[in-house]
């Protein structure tokens, strides 16, 4: 199974560039499965139903959250209504759902865990009781099993890579808006990258306008927050997993422009 992941998706930038770059790619590289991140699809910060439906409509199989998919209060129901779409599994009584059993457009199955790290972030629910249980109700129903955890330290990613070594297909960092180098298949089997990176404008400062952000640094108040425009980009990582195992067989981390 050929499984895609792609980057934290920032506003129309970002969903401009994977409306560009998916269909051809996913008929190139003859991907099965597309995980998007889409926390931060409408206007740089959380998700509306609007933003949803257009990166399903774009070819998005299954959607992931983090610490911004309750910006907007009508993205609760959505996430109620929509199995596709998910939220981090150890947010305590949240509406929706943090893991998913799903099929490939075959009839091939697979499962989506989204959890959000507790380094740096605000509290939740412990991620690594939080992915036992998820694995729990994930049983026997698929052996092809990817872990989105959403979090600031590349420490709380890393040890997650490890605490799931052997029992799931693959472990990807998103939330920085940075992407890291540390691609690589685990002893046994598991493959592993600290964070995509986002996908949208890379002139930027993790997606802002440069004037904007740097003011705010400069000055310690606030500014406007406007997304940036330029050198767009959509960064993925795509994994070939062998499904009668669930081991990953390789790990490619992707830089497409538009």
């Amino acid at each position: 199974m050929i499984v895609l992941g792609i980057g934290d998706v920032i506003g129309r930038p970002g969903r401009d560039a994977v409306r560009a770059v998916l269909p051809t790619l996913r008929k190139e590289r003859a991907i099965d499965v597309v995980v998007v991140n889409a926390e931060n699809s409408a206007g740089g910060l959380g998700t509306t139903p609007e933003t949803a439906d257009d990166l399903l409509d774009l070819g998005a199989d299954v959607l992931t959250g983090g610490n911004h998919t309750w910006k907007h209060r009508e993205y609760g129901p959505y996430l109620e209504s929509h199995a596709r779409a998910l939220r981090p599994l150890n947010y305590p009584e949240a509406p929706g759902r943090g893991v998913g059993v799903f099929a490939t457009r075959d009839g091939r199955p697979f499962a989506v865990v989204n959890l959000i790290g507790r380094t740096f972030m605000e509290p939740t629910e412990n991620p690594f009781r939080a992915v036992e249980r998820a694995l729990g109700e994930i049983g026997d129903k698929a052996r092809v099993i990817i872990v989105d955890m959403h979090a600031e330290a590349s420490s709380e990613k890393r040890a997650m890579g490890w605490h799931l070594d052997g029992r799931v297909s693959v472990v990807w960092g998103t939330h920085t808006h940075v992407p890291t180098a540390d691609e690589e298949i685990l002893p046994a089997g598991t493959a592993y990258l600290g964070d995509i990176g986002m996908t949208g404008p890379y002139g930027s400062v993790i997606g802002l306008d440069p004037v904007h952000a740097v003011k705010k640094f400069v000055t310690s108040r606030p500014t406007a927050y406007k997304i940036a425009e330029t050198n767009v980009q959509v960064r993925a990582v795509l994994i070939d997993i062998d499904d009668a195992t669930g081991k990953a067989r390789t790990i490619e981390r992707l830089t497409l422009r538009p």
